[in-house]
């Protein structure tokens, strides 16, 4: 089936066509480890997760980077502050990075490159730069002087004043152009730095990725992804220092998430409005957040809401309830339902494939159709679990004994015919949260949600 992804360099979905198909590149930007991780850092996580998923599937081989950002500002301001080396604090928010995202069904990247493990990569890209005359020094920093880049601006489609006010940067009087960015800055004492042919300092934050694109990739690699919000200035940046170092272009197909608001408003810290994963885990399972951040297309913006992961509960509840109904069936090794492949091909489009995963889930009778509906799932990510599990985990803050005593209550009620005292042994279980649901072998409960 042939994959459509929208790209941001041509504006319109394409069919996806790896320079190698026996060797398809993605590279996702991932976080910059200063804090734990909120859910709009969750949301490109999980969607570039499914995209891997898919392309294993469609593909013999996928080699999936994701970076970890671990020298920047904000990361020395911290590590400053608690008088430790930068990587005390790195080290702490990336362990909390990965237990979180674990917590939500994803897998770990095929390599997870770290910008300080590839300074001497940053420095001979900025060299190559220099020589070419793409880049200048000026007091002690190292910049990109965008005049020589005849195609900057064309991946983000902004004019040059926006591009000059999206930037957000200091019109420092060492530059040529307003518009120039920083490749390497001096480090005073205080700060991280590393020897440099202008002496000791520290990269910018745009040819981290490059550099390490280029070395666990290669010059032109076939997915670049990222949020909505790194187009620009980051990615168009990316994208014009490899394309004047290699004479290349650096990715063949642009794909951006779109941002999270928060019951209607934008996510921010001025609005103090921001959710960390590991508080949001506190409340609901993380499967639970994944197919939240599922539910809209992934290009759009998603508003995230207690009712939308509330309802994600449940929605998982009714398919897991599916899988235990169905537990008897033993399911064979088969592809997903055509619709349901047909709809995540479609640039991605879980809210149509999750619709066709619910309406499949209605008739699982065969071992071949357990087969596909858990083949669909598993490219979500979803249902990773057994039912038992899933249901177990609910229950864990409950009284079970209690529950059993009530439930069996109830039968002995019912079984002798006092209607009543049956009817107020199931009141009481209502009380406490607990759905029961009589069937031939028996009454099994679980948790209201």
């Amino acid at each position: 089936m042939q994959l459509k992804l929208y790209s941001l360099a041509a504006r319109e979905k394409l069919d996806f066509h790896p320079v190698d198909p026996d060797r398809v590149t993605m590279y996702v930007c991932g976080p910059t480890v200063y804090g734990p991780a909120h859910i709009g850092n969750a949301r490109p996580a999980v969607v570039f997760d499914v995209l891997a998923r898919l392309l294993r599937y469609l593909y013999p081989r996928l080699i999936y980077a994701r970076n970890i950002t671990d020298v920047d500002d904000k990361i020395n301001a911290k590590a400053a502050d608690a008088g430790v080396d930068i990587s005390v604090i790195s080290d702490l928010f990336k362990a909390k990075y990965h237990e979180d995202m674990s917590l939500l069904g994803v897998a770990a990247p095929d390599i997870e490159p770290h910008a300080t493990g590839h300074i001497e990569e940053m420095i001979e890209m900025i060299e190559r730069l220099v020589v070419s005359g793409h880049a200048y020094e000026a007091e002690g920093h190292v910049l990109f002087e965008v005049a020589k880049d005849p195609e900057y601006g064309s991946l983000s489609g902004r004019n040059r004043q926006d591009m000059i006010d999206g930037a957000r940067v200091e019109v420092a009087p060492y530059k040529r152009d307003a518009a120039d960015f920083v490749l390497w800055k001096p480090s005073s004492k205080d700060l991280p730095g590393w020897d440099s042919p202008w002496g000791r300092g520290r990269p910018g934050w745009h040819i981290e990725c490059s550099a390490m694109i280029q070395k666990h990739l290669g010059t032109t690699i076939d997915i670049h992804g990222g949020g909505q919000d790194l187009q620009f200035p980051h990615h168009e940046n990316e994208a014009a220092q490899s394309r004047c170092t290699h004479s290349a272009p650096l990715a063949r197909y642009w794909l951006h998430n779109g941002m999270l608001n928060m019951s209607g408003e934008k996510m921010s810290k001025s609005l103090g409005n921001i959710a960390l994963v590991e508080d949001l885990l506190a409340d609901a399972p993380g499967e639970a957040l994944r197919l939240a951040l599922l539910q809209g297309h992934y290009r759009q913006t998603l508003d995230f809401t207690p009712s939308l992961l509330q309802q994600s509960v449940k929605n998982l509840d009714r398919l897991y309830g599916v899988l235990r109904d169905v537990a008897d069936i033993e399911a064979k090794d088969v592809a997903p339902p055509e619709a349901f492949l047909a709809a995540l091909c479609d640039d991605m489009n879980t809210p149509k494939a999750l619709a066709e995963l619910f309406a499949f889930s209605k008739s699982i009778e065969t071992a071949e159709a357990k087969g596909a509906f858990l083949s669909a799932a598993s490219l979500l990510g979803l249902l990773q679990q057994s039912p038992d599990d899933w249901f177990a985990q609910a229950a864990a803050s409950i009284d079970r004994d209690e529950v059993e005593a009530l439930i069996a209550e109830r039968a002995e009620s019912r079984s002798a015919g006092d209607y009543k005292k049956a009817d107020a042994a199931r009141d009481k279980l209502t009380a406490m949260g607990v759905v029961i649901e009589d069937g031939p072998s028996g009454t099994i409960w679980r948790l209201a949600r």
